[in-house]
């Protein structure tokens, strides 16, 4: 079952739509508490007619049959590069091709975004819903991969597992793997990675993605115990194809 929320990103007075998903058990099991999983571009995430490209993760569907106490919240995503702003930890002109005469830089506000997640709309959610706080997680994909790392860095003891799927890092590179290193990621239970060998977007090509990805792997799988990074042969930089990765992805994060 889902429910939708209308909140206000208060750092950046912006409206925007979270849809929550809840397990079919939820209404009757009054005594029982659940996960939660923070996802970007929450109006990808379940059905494709809410999908911004008609196709989406169809996560409801997968969870509806799997064996998984676990609610997933799912926030809509900014329009345009508004979303690579909020997305972006730090300031890049890594895309400059695409910047209007007016700009010289994209990206900055995802400190703040992320600081939103976790001292409103978390509290918010855990207030609402029944929940474990102490059992959160985040996942993303492209720079929806990029903020969740940044998320796992600047707050491991709330976001103890992580998925960063098909990962734009390449957005903030050295910023990310320096906020890497000086992290603590002890708190950190599992981190997933995974990046396909067709991932062209844009201006960014495969050997972008597949190498930037490969260098975050390498500090990550010393400062987390339990890290694991897949090249998806074949797989390109579509919702398509990370609904094809949701069970491995799931099973790995949640199964224990």
């Amino acid at each position: 079952m889902y429910e939708h929320v209308e909140v206000t990103l208060t750092p950046f007075n912006r409206k925007r739509t979270v849809r929550i998903y809840l397990p079919d058990d939820y209404p009757e099991k009054e005594s029982k508490r659940y996960s939660v999983l923070y996802m970007h571009d929450g109006q990808n995430l379940y059905r494709d007619e809410d999908a911004g490209y008609g196709m989406s993760w169809r996560i409801g569907e997968y969870l509806d049959k799997a064996d998984m106490d676990l609610i997933v919240v799912g926030i809509d995503c900014n329009e345009g590069l508004k979303r690579l702003d909020e997305y972006g930890p730090w300031e890049s002109n890594a895309m400059a091709d695409v910047f209007s005469s007016d700009r010289t830089s994209i990206g900055g506000e995802g400190k703040e975004y992320i600081d939103y997640i976790v001292k409103e709309l978390k509290p918010f959610i855990d207030h609402t819903y029944r929940t474990n706080p102490e059992k959160t997680s985040m996942a993303g994909s492209s720079m929806g991969g990029l903020i969740s790392t940044y998320a796992a860095c600047k707050y491991p003891h709330i976001f103890k597992r992580v998925a960063s799927i098909s990962s734009a890092y390449w957005f903030n590179q050295l910023d990310i793997e320096n906020f890497i290193q000086e992290s603590d990621l002890s708190q950190v239970e599992r981190f997933y990675m995974d990046i396909g060998t067709k991932e062209n977007t844009e201006t960014i090509d495969d050997v972008t993605y597949i190498d930037s990805s490969r260098d975050v792997y390498r500090l990550l799988k010393d400062k987390v115990k339990d890290c694991r990074f897949e090249v998806v042969e074949g797989a390109e930089h579509n919702e398509i194809a990370w609904r094809e990765r949701v069970p491995r992805i799931f099973d790995y994060l949640f199964k224990d």
